[in-house]
């Protein structure tokens, strides 16, 4: 029996299905061809064949569908069918991609905006992908904390520091009597906080925390038994000492140079200060010596 027009073979076609995955709490998602509009797509939701339109259950432009209400995944399911065989393709509409449509490790840095040279990517307390600005040569990164993106900062430094020497022998002094070393020959002192005309280092304001102190003094003695102590005063206060005793086979005679170095570490607040003290004993007299700078005091605060 003839046809009028074209054989069934070439006049029924399949329409083109698109199934989704659902996403918790979305309502947009990208169609796999690009539409006019709502009309062009059937779209079925558990079964149940949805009404299109403004106000409706969907709308849909160019690659854009938009649900009026978002669905559960793993109870609903959704469909729709292509109302015609789709002729071209197009690019997704803009904000139409979602995180379910992106494979995993498919964005690349060539995909990435561009930024500022050394810009680090971080998160604000919001959680919000945030630039950490750019820090100057020889700063370091520091953390601000939680709840806040970190920052370039300049490194630390062992600053106040400070450095002086015995200008001039001494007077001389008592044997058993313990008499303060004033270094009255500055080398460097970062924040002026010594003092060469009393021999005083005094931690300035906001710079409390651990700090090393050297001293070093030169003794310049007459007696083969003689004994010799420095000491570091904190605050008026002896805080600690080095000693070294002589006896009838030591250098301990006719006007030899004999040092002796004691180290400190101390927890100090702002105002507190510190002295270098020395004593020779069981002996005569003896004096501090300046030869060759051997007599000095010296410290700097440790990075916290």
């Amino acid at each position: 029996m003839a046809y009028l027009g074209n054989a069934p073979a070439r006049s029924f076609i399949s329409f083109e299905r698109q199934v989704f995955t659902i996403v918790n709490s979305q309502t947009a998602y990208a169609l796999s061809h690009s539409v006019t509009n709502e009309n062009d797509i059937r779209l079925v939701v558990n079964n149940v064949v949805q009404e299109p339109g403004s106000g409706k259950a969907y709308t849909a432009t160019g690659t854009a569908l938009t649900l009026s209400a978002a669905l559960t995944n793993g109870t609903d399911e959704m469909y729709c069918v292509f109302l015609g065989r789709a002729t071209a393709t197009s690019a997704p509409g803009a904000g139409s991609i979602g995180t379910a449509q992106l494979a995993s490790d498919s964005v690349t840095l060539a995909k990435m905006a561009s930024g500022t040279d050394g810009n680090i990517i971080s998160y604000d307390a919001s959680g919000n992908p945030v630039a950490v600005a750019t820090g100057s040569a020889g700063q370091i990164l520091t953390s601000a904390g939680a709840g806040a993106p970190p920052t370039f900062a300049a490194a630390g430094a062992n600053t106040p520091m400070f450095g002086a020497t015995l200008g001039s022998n001494s007077s001389s002094i008592s044997q058993n009597t313990t008499a303060k070393v004033v270094c009255n020959s500055e080398e460097f002192d970062t924040n002026s906080a010594y003092d060469t005309s009393n021999g005083r280092f005094t931690v300035p304001s906001g710079q409390a925390g651990k700090y090393v102190f050297v001293s070093q003094v030169a003794f310049d003695t007459t007696s083969s038994s003689q004994g010799i102590e420095v000491r570091h005063y904190k605050n008026g206060g002896g805080v600690s000492s080095n000693q070294l005793y002589g006896d009838s086979s030591s250098t301990f005679s006719g006007s030899i140079l004999n040092a002796l170095q004691t180290t400190t570490i101390l927890n100090l607040n702002a105002s507190d200060y510190i002295e270098t003290y020395a004593v020779a004993f069981n002996g005569g007299n003896f004096v501090f010596a300046s030869t060759n700078s051997m007599t000095f005091f010296r410290g700097y605060k440790l990075i916290s």
